[in-house]
């Protein structure tokens, strides 16, 4: 009896065994399939929504996803325009809700930092690794977009900040154009010289959009600071400046542009201001309304963005844009290989030939946008497209949207006069100082 009970024993071990050992084996097949599915063309038919804004007034949309169909015939790329006004916020609250999204454009580092908080985002490093992808063609950009040791997005577009400048205007001064190396103080001084006229027939020497970015982050150049540090003692210089423009009428005032809600192109297409700081997307723009006939400012051109003193020439800030692929992806392999293709050097040229900057910036793509009908032929335009390095407006931080937030109010106030300077900048030194725990 006692035999028998053993040899039933050892049969059900034995079969316990045997499926575990089949058990494994299915799951080892199935994680095999599932790593060549991730790092390789996919062949089934497939369509992937790609979330993105401004359908209809960017130009690379279009020409990336007719390049990546007539290589994969098999994937459509349908479009999601979700607007322009809170884009991160609404791609947040369609993730939340189940929406049936697979590549994701991030549009900004607060943004990208709380759906890596929500969980939102495919993990890469695996991905990049295994595609061999060489991280090192974006110059650093990659390294900025790490937290806690993990990536979840490529950069695909980078919009780093120049001066365009009004040829015809510095001409009618008599005021020599200004260059590609030009301190803080050598442009306060050229844009003074270079304002004239009064009431409508005013030209302004510069002009500062009425984003913070535009009047903050000439402080993050010397990249010993950033905007989440916590304190910003920094900005007095940049903010002082920049008032005392606006008190001389060397530009418009903050509280008159944000009041009349005019915009920074409609400014430089009428030839009201000599010099406008402003990122690269404007190019296209630019390029595009002087041959409708929308924009006087027909002879213009490009220079490398102002910089501190002990700065190099050629320091300039960094707008991503990235992809990511939604981590709940019906379509995970196929969105894999699509962000691929867009953020690689294939990708690149698609871009730039649209006369936007990719992330992966290399002479073929100054060729490229140099080369452009309606890009300015002078030699320092083209050398104003390369950058010696890009820092990101906003790097990436757990609380980064928080920070901004606070970082948007001060600077509203102080560029309306409601504080002052030293004012404003206690505030954010305190308000952020409690957003971080100190």
């Amino acid at each position: 009896m006692e035999e028998e009970m053993r040899n039933k024993t050892l049969f059900v071990l034995l079969a316990i065994v045997l499926c575990v050992l089949v058990f494994t084996g299915c799951n080892r097949q199935s994680g095999q399939a599932s790593s060549t599915a991730n790092s390789s063309s996919v062949s089934a038919a497939v369509t992937l929504k790609w979330a993105m804004w401004d359908l209809n007034l960017t130009p690379y949309y279009g020409p990336l996803v007719e390049a990546y169909e007539a290589r994969n015939s098999n994937v459509k790329i349908e479009l999601v325009d979700l607007g322009s006004q809170d884009f991160m916020t609404l791609l947040s609250t369609q993730l939340s809700g189940g929406a049936d999204l697979d590549i994701l454009t991030i549009k900004d580092m607060p943004g990208y930092a709380n759906l890596i908080r929500q969980n939102r985002l495919e993990p890469l490093s695996s991905f990049i690794r295994s595609q061999n992808i060489n991280t090192d063609l974006y110059g650093g950009l990659t390294d900025q977009l790490m937290l806690n040791n993990e990536i979840y997005a490529l950069p695909f577009r980078n919009d780093f900040w120049v001066v365009f400048y009004n040829k015809d205007l510095f001409d009618r001064a008599g005021v020599p154009y200004p260059t590609n190396d030009m301190s803080m103080e050598q442009y306060d001084a050229l844009a003074r010289r270079v304002t004239s006229g009064t009431g409508a027939n005013k030209t302004y020497g510069a002009h500062y959009h009425t984003w913070r970015s535009a009047v903050q982050l000439f402080g993050i150049l010397d990249g010993r600071h950033t905007v989440v540090d916590g304190n910003y003692d920094f900005l007095a210089p940049y903010y002082n400046m920049i008032l005392k423009q606006q008190d001389d009428g060397i530009v418009q005032s903050y509280a008159q542009l944000r009041t009349s809600g005019t915009h920074y192109s409609g400014a430089f297409f009428n030839s009201q201001i000599a010099m406008l700081n402003m990122g690269a997307w404007f190019i296209p723009t630019q390029i595009n309304n002087v041959a409708d006939g929308t924009a006087s400012s027909k002879n213009w051109g490009l220079v490398k963005y102002p910089h501190p003193a002990g700065v190099p020439a050629g320091s300039t800030l960094a707008t991503l844009t990235s992809l990511a692929v939604n981590a709940n992806s019906r379509n995970k392999a196929a969105a894999l290989e699509f962000m691929k293709f867009v953020s690689g050097p294939e990708g690149a040229a698609v871009v730039a030939r649209t006369g936007s900057f990719p992330a992966i910036s290399n002479p073929e793509v100054v060729n490229i946008i140099s080369s452009m009908p309606g890009f300015p032929t002078d030699a320092n335009s083209r050398e104003a497209l390369n950058v010696y390095r890009s820092y990101l407006e906003i790097p990436i931080h757990e609380r980064a949207a928080d920070i901004e937030v606070v970082l948007n109010e001060e600077h509203d106030a102080i560029m309306t006069k409601n504080i002052s300077v030293d004012q404003g900048i206690r505030n954010m030194n305190e308000r952020v100082g409690r957003i971080l725990g100190r």
